[in-house]
């Protein structure tokens, strides 16, 4: 069990106020974003078939939680644990043009999670999907879609701190973008989250580039599943990835923390490719990559926002528990208890 208890640690709101300040955040910030990006609002599935590809692999090594349908001869489903790929899907088959998507809420059972103040069982999160042009797949126009999310997070932040003015406004205007091979050159003794853990203390907000793909050094900075991100088409000065995470400075925490994965996705040449690198070639013969080499799927940009994550960012929160309700080890709820914690 890994927790950590901030020194003097005390909410900033009580339960009632978390609860009132949690909505403001959720109705106004879904609406910001839906507004930037020009954004439908859906409903998505919980679960879907095994065996389809729909369903996310995270990294690989993760079990997502499955059931015998007894109507359907037993035939297994799978809790949904993101809708990276379902969301490509639903764009094709509501046939929504080039510069709209959608949004929807996703909720989603990791039993593989390890519990800390920032992990759940339970992950929630606006899963989003837009879709875009081939001259759209560049790294510029990536920086642009994370300049408007982040343009929503600096809004959202202003407007709870206007209803609520014990909660100070903290994040930059700007969000700094920088490389993971940049990082490690610049940090070469430090882990990857150690990395990033020093620039976002130095910027505030920055936005990490190319995760999921080797670089030169042979490290690979974080997990990326094969199929959805494009981790590995060249961009500039020799990079690679048309990807990256939103990371803020948490103050509480002390830490960087994540509040948002996402990308450009891949096309055919990027799927392919990433498939030969992860030696995941068998995936082809699946529902989803199928539909996608047979260019029956639209180009897109997405990605996956925490929203637990991002109220417990505004909130000042020292655990996510704070903000939903999960299941927790013993130990980890009396310390909390004794640390002035309070667990939904």
């Amino acid at each position: 069990m890994k927790l950590t208890i901030p020194e003097g640690y005390q909410s900033v709101l009580n339960v009632q106020q978390t609860e009132q300040a949690i909505k403001l955040i959720k109705d106004f910030f879904q609406e910001n974003l839906a507004a930037e990006l020009r954004l439908r609002r859906v409903t998505a599935p919980l679960f879907v078939k095994q065996g389809t590809g729909i369903n996310d692999d995270l990294n690989g090594i993760e079990r997502p939680v499955s059931f015998p349908m007894k109507d359907l001869n037993e035939e297994k489903a799978e809790i949904v644990q993101s809708l990276a790929k379902w969301k490509r899907m639903a764009l094709a088959d509501l046939k929504i043009e080039e510069g709209f998507g959608l949004y929807t809420d996703m909720n989603a059972i990791r039993p593989d999670e390890e519990l800390t103040n920032i992990h759940s069982l339970y992950v929630d999160q606006w899963d989003w999907e837009r879709v875009i042009s081939r001259e759209q797949r560049n790294l510029d126009f990536l920086k642009s879609i994370v300049r408007k999310i982040y343009s929503a997070l600096v809004r959202t932040e202003f407007l709870l701190s206007e209803a609520f003015p014990v909660i100070k406004a903290e994040l930059p205007e700007e969000i700094t973008f920088i490389h993971t091979e940049e990082l490690a050159a610049k940090y070469p003794d430090l882990t990857p989250f150690e990395r990033e853990t020093t620039e976002a203390k130095k910027h505030g907000a920055i936005f990490v580039i190319g995760i999921g793909g080797e670089m030169p050094n042979g490290e690979i900075h974080d997990g990326r599943a094969p199929d959805y991100d494009d981790w590995n088409t060249e961009t500039v000065n020799g990079f690679k990835g048309l990807n990256g995470d939103i990371i803020l400075w948490n103050n509480v925490l002390d830490r960087a923390f994540e509040i948002s994965s996402m990308g450009i996705r891949v096309d055919k040449a990027a799927l392919l490719e990433q498939l030969k690198i992860r030696n995941a070639e068998d995936r082809k013969e699946m529902l989803w990559h199928k539909k996608l080499l047979n260019g029956e799927l639209p180009l897109t940009i997405g990605g996956g926002i925490g929203q637990s994550r991002l109220c417990m960012y505004f909130l000042r929160k020292a655990h996510i528990g704070e903000i939903q309700s999960s299941i927790w080890p013993d130990a980890m709820i009396e310390q909390c208890k004794a640390a002035g914690i309070d667990l939904l």
